[in-house]
């Protein structure tokens, strides 16, 4: 069937899907003025501007007559009315429907061309300082630099996020560089996936073969395992992973590899007895660890023990604490040794081994860091250590993005820490080269203390540096087993500590802090969990809804997060009088509790104090305060930190009133309820369960099949991870 090509003035963008540029737009047809409706992949476009679209008309069921888009090309608003319309829409922030009148009355059908190349001029109407007029002009022309580039991307089905991130680092460069090698678009900082990038080389001609081809499969297939936790993968699976994505035969991929060890991209060595690929960033940070680590032990003794038991009774007796005998180990390695790890389940007296060393370190003088790989888990340990100065590790190092969007710190070995001590908490959570970077900025006199439960869920990013560092015996280690009395009057507990043995707890209980409601089928799962958030705890037990988090191993099904925040936001925050605004088909409302999921050291904050910083962290939770649709703004309540985003930065924003068991480590919640549905079986592990279960500091309410409590507490299987740091370490030892 041939296609239409159809003209016209875009009068309303009525949907638009930032993510994937699918919108529903209302346009006015140039040929004769009649309204019509097009739907399709139309990133970026506003009112005011013409579009000539490709396509055929189809008769929506709901909605009538549409015009599906299959390809498009735009020009600039011509006419004053349609540059009013234009910038009326909120294209350039700080131009509203007011400024579009003075601009335009002021301009005329020049306004656009002002804005542009003479943007001093735009001083000329009242209320806009030069300093405004250059930043509307700086965001005219990115505007008009990446739509462009949308357009070329969009031909091959590449997302507009993509080209959004390319003209960040390159500018108006990207376009010239995407077509001399689509590959680029493959690496980290601009997020194409391989089979993007080779469909657009393809068609620009580039041979099967080509070694830009063959080099960005190996280095793409490299990146995408670090998402599962490998800090290396050995030669010959890359190959034939690598093999899998391109097809070009093993001889050519190991020539491309070993053109990509000469150049440095990729290391390869043999590490505990495997032949080993590393990128170069993770084989230096994972050498760096090693080294740093082994030198620190290799120093550890540091004082003696002569004054150890009057400091032990001066520090008992100012916390009003007994400490156990393995508390006192704890405390006492502090105070020896250069570097130490402190690991225990819950209960058994972490948080009262950390206050005394703190205590400890006041007492000797040192100034002492106080961090954690979270904002929630930083602010945890601030509050139970009496401290008001925790913070997160990326904060600590002065986290920031480059101008080629990779990731820098501030603080380093030319510009350390000012600390003489560094306590980190969950440091189950740490990655490598978060770890590394935090090592860096260390002075060398510099204590650490590890503090963590090596039986949770490891790191997101690469390595499993906690436990390597446990098991590897080069740095001294205090493990608190001993469950205190106060405690094992918990059910949440008895029931964790079960758990991480591989037993089963007593899930028939009817009093206590831990529930199990048995629901088989997902959808029941989901109808008790809406009602006991909705209704019975806040009505039964004085719990405000604010104060449960809902958890569950997976995003899928009737009871995965994205089945289960549609239900909780309908119970909890329904449609009504409060604005909202759709991006990558959710529905985002004022009064929704949602979450960040990416790190973003630059965007700014504000605090209801005065005060204002930068930065938000992966796993930060709030409320939206305000969404304000003619500026394109929302507006996140993180407590006391008040962030404004974008639009088009609410990529980084996920509903949260149900998280997976993965996103809520390091946080604690006064009540969880955990969905436990059947059908999960990669996640129905004992350390998503034990993870999911120690996140309860009051109530945990279990709701889902039985049988799947009883699997997830007998499978201890734990997905392989690929890393060298345990053998370097003993390696090191031995050596």
């Amino acid at each position: 069937m041939a296609n239409d090509v159809i003209r016209g003035i875009l009068s309303a963008v009525v949907f638009r899907n930032e993510e994937n540029g699918y919108s529903v737009v209302k346009l006015d047809a140039v040929s004769d003025g009649e309204s019509f409706t097009a739907v399709g992949t139309l990133p970026d476009v506003y009112p005011g501007e013409t579009l000539e679209l490709t396509g055929q008309w189809i008769a929506n069921a709901k909605y009538g007559q549409q015009f599906k888009t299959e390809t498009f090309t735009r020009t600039a608003p011509a006419g004053t009315d349609s540059i009013f319309r234009y910038l009326a829409s909120g294209v350039i922030k700080g131009i509203g429907p007011g400024k579009a009148r003075e601009i335009v009355e002021k301009f005329g059908e020049n306004a656009l061309n002002v804005i542009e190349a003479s943007p001093e001029r735009l001083a000329e109407v009242r209320g806009i300082t030069r300093s405004a007029a250059r930043d509307m002009s700086v965001e005219f022309r990115r505007k008009a630099g990446v739509r462009m580039l949308i357009e070329l991307l969009a031909d091959y089905g590449i997302t507009p996020l993509v080209a959004m991130n390319l003209y960040k680092v390159l500018g108006e460069s990207a376009a010239d560089a995407v077509r001399e090698n689509p590959y680029i678009m493959t690496q980290s900082a601009y997020g194409a996936a391989f089979l993007e990038a080779d469909r657009m080389a393809e068609a620009l001609g580039f041979e099967a073969d080509c070694p830009e081809r063959l080099e960005a499969a190996i280095v793409f297939e490299m990146r995408h395992n670090l998402n599962n936790g490998h800090v290396f993968i050995p030669t010959d699976k890359l190959i034939d992973a690598t093999n899998q994505l391109v097809g070009s035969g093993e001889d050519a991929l190991v020539e491309a590899l070993e053109i990509l060890s000469e150049d440095g991209d990729v290391v390869r060595e043999s590490i505990g007895g495997l032949d080993a690929c590393y990128l170069r960033e993770l084989r230096d940070a994972e050498t760096y660890v090693a080294a740093r680590l082994l030198q620190m032990a290799a120093t550890n003794k540091i004082g003696g023990d002569a004054d150890a038991e009057r400091l032990f009774n001066e520090i008992e007796s100012k916390l009003n604490v007994k400490y156990a005998e393995a508390q006192r180990d704890a405390v006492r390695l502090a105070a020896n040794h250069r570097v130490m790890v402190l690991t225990g389940g819950p209960g058994t007296g972490k948080t009262t081994s950390v206050r005394g060393i703190l205590e400890l370190f006041d007492r000797l003088d040192l100034k002492t860091l106080l961090c954690a790989p979270t904002g929630r888990a930083a602010k945890r340990m601030g509050e139970l250590s009496g401290r008001d100065d925790a913070m997160t590790v990326h904060r600590a190092l002065g986290a920031g993005i480059d101008e080629n969007g990779d990731l820098v710190f501030d603080r380093d070995e030319t510009n350390p820490l000012r600390a003489d001590a560094v306590i980190v908490d969950e440091t189950s959570m740490m990655d490598l080269p978060l770890t590394c970077a935090l090592l860096q900025a260390m002075p060398p006199e510099c204590r650490l203390v590890l503090v963590g439960d090596a039986n949770q869920l490891p790191s997101v990013g690469p390595g499993n540096v906690f436990a390597d560092i446990i098991r590897s015996g080069a740095v001294p280690v205090v493990e608190l087993t001993e469950i205190f009395r106060q405690a094992k009057q918990s059910a949440i507990i008895r029931a964790a500590h079960a758990v991480n043995t591989g037993d089963m707890p007593d899930i028939t209980e009817k009093t206590g802090d831990m529930f199990f409601m048995k629901r088989a089928a997902p959808q029941a799962i989901a109808d008790t969990v809406a009602e006991l958030i909705a209704e019975r705890l806040p009505k039964n037990m004085g719990i405000p809804a604010a104060q449960i988090q809902v958890l569950t191993p997976s995003r899928r099904g009737d009871a995965g997060t994205a089945a289960l925040n549609l239900r909780l936001q309908e119970k909890l925050n329904p449609a009504g009088a409060k604005r909202e605004r759709e991006f990558g088909g959710v529905i985002f409302r004022e009064g929704d509790k949602v979450m960040q999921i990416r790190n973003d050291y630059d965007i700014m904050y504000t605090t209801k104090s005065g005060g204002a910083g930068t930065g938000v962290y992966n796993g930060d939770l709030g409320v939206i305060a305000k969404i304000d649709l003619a500026q394109e703004t929302l507006t996140v309540d993180y407590d006391d930190k008040i962030v404004e985003y974008l639009f088009e930065q609410m990529i980084d924003l996920e509903p949260a009133y149900a998280v997976t068991v993965h996103k809520s480590q390091g946080s604690e919640y006064r009540a969880v309820i955990l969905a436990l549905p059947p059908g999960m079986p990669r996640l129905a592990t004992r350390a998503v369960l034990y993870t999911a279960v120690t996140r309860a500091r009051e109530l945990l309410i279990v709701v889902g099949d039985a049988d799947v409590f009883e699997t997830m507490v007998q499978n201890d299987k734990r997905a392989k991870r690929y890393s060298g740091l345990r053998a370097r370490l003993r390696a090191g030892l031995d050596g």
